[in-house]
């Protein structure tokens, strides 16, 4: 699977906030210290919470 930012946009309807949520859930379920397997949904979710926040853009 890839996970990429491109395939996440494409794949997730989420709104960073619902995804954020998923976020701290994770971090609550285990008591502050992730597995394995944990760290790499925390590093999807990461991705994913990327993809849907909205980008600020700076002035040059």
């Amino acid at each position: 699977m890839s996970t990429t930012v491109e395939h996440l946009t494409e794949r997730s309807a989420r709104s960073a906030a619902e995804v954020n949520e998923e976020i701290r859930a994770l971090w609550l379920r285990s008591g502050g210290t992730l597995t394995g397997e944990q760290r790499e949904e925390y590093q999807r979710l990461v991705l994913e919470w990327a993809a849907a926040a909205p980008q600020s853009v700076e002035a040059a």
